[in-house]
């Protein structure tokens, strides 16, 4: 008995923790929708929670290297939004290729991120002002190229946001199974590469990291142009979802990625976490919502409330953790 509760207080201060209290909270989550509301238990429910979310997943995998690495990015809503009128404008106006636009993009979007992180490193500035100024910069550029929504009605486009693949009964769409790949190619990077290491041991302690012969100014802007570039893909998921460019597209998104990657068991001061953690935070955030349109008579500004008040209970508890561990 005393042998299992030592384990009980062992994992109870373990880092690891608040990960499995995420997937366990997405399990409670879950089955109390199941047991409340008909039909919520079916594979077409969990599917949905990944098409719908898959802009957001993707967000969340490159805000996850961010955070791990001490740092945060306040940018990436706007990054998004700035990819969707830029891929509707060269679309519709200038009547680009789909696979060029596409190409344009994601590129822009890493160099956007890697001239935020050259501007960290090299003149020492706080990641959070040099991100805030990021995402005023973004969120202007859309609406210098247009005010109004930009409808997008491209061929390939339309067919990518209108497939649906059939799976076990239920169907899933493609941008559900890019943001699964990201997940997978993130959670590789983390674990099994160079950058990953380097990644870890920057939000540790970045004077160790560079005593220890680490690159650190160059893994800052490859940090952050993963970032940047998994916006610009979010951003294009989010143009097959709402076949659209709008400056006002993902208002408030950072927040909800950086909620995201908390609630998935990453700590905010970096050096701890695991990217995989990221889906199941992700997942969380999609529940809530579909817990309040099951239910009907809720308003949506709910999910915010909620949200706000599992970000205190997180962050509480990983600051009691690693009190109690020091």
């Amino acid at each position: 008995m005393s042998s299992i509760l030592q384990s009980l207080r062992a994992l109870a201060v373990a880092p690891a923790f608040t990960s499995l209290v995420s997937v366990a909270l997405l399990l409670v989550l879950f089955g109390a929708g199941a047991v409340n509301y008909t039909g919520f238990a079916s594979l077409q429910v969990v599917f949905n929670l990944l098409i719908d979310n898959a802009f957001l997943l993707v967000l969340a995998v490159g805000m996850s290297f961010v955070i791990l690495s001490g740092g945060i990015d306040l940018s990436v809503g706007s990054v998004l939004a700035l990819t969707t009128m830029v891929a509707a404008w060269l679309l519709q106006v200038a009547h680009w290729p789909p696979p060029l636009v596409m190409t344009v993009v994601l590129l822009g979007g890493a160099l956007f991120g890697a001239a935020q992180g050259w501007l960290i490193h090299r003149f020492k500035l706080q990641a959070f002002i040099v991100t805030l100024a990021g995402m005023f910069l973004a969120r202007g550029l859309c609406f210098l190229i247009s005010v109004d929504s930009i409808t997008i009605d491209a061929p390939m486009f339309v067919t990518l946001s209108q497939t649906q693949w059939t799976l076990f009964g239920a169907f899933v769409s493609p941008g559900a199974v890019i943001a699964l790949a990201v997940l997978a190619v993130g959670t590789w990077l983390s674990q099994r590469s160079a950058f990953g290491r380097a990644v870890y041991a920057i939000g540790g302690n970045e004077q160790s990291a560079l005593m220890m012969g680490l690159n650190v100014g160059r893994s800052k802007v490859l940090i952050y142009a993963l970032s940047g570039f998994c916006a610009a893909l979010a951003g294009l998921l989010f143009s097959l979802y709402m076949l659209s460019g709008y400056g006002q597209h993902a208002q408030g998104t950072e927040l909800d990625a950086i909620a995201a990657v908390v609630i998935g068991g990453t700590v905010l001061s970096g050096g701890y976490g695991y990217v995989a953690g990221a889906l199941s935070g992700v997942l969380v955030l999609g529940l809530i919502q579909t817990l309040i349109a099951f239910d009907g008579a809720l308003s949506s500004w709910w999910t915010r409330i909620v949200i706000g008040a599992l970000l205190f209970v997180f962050c509480g508890v990983q600051r009691l953790l690693a009190r109690r561990a020091s």
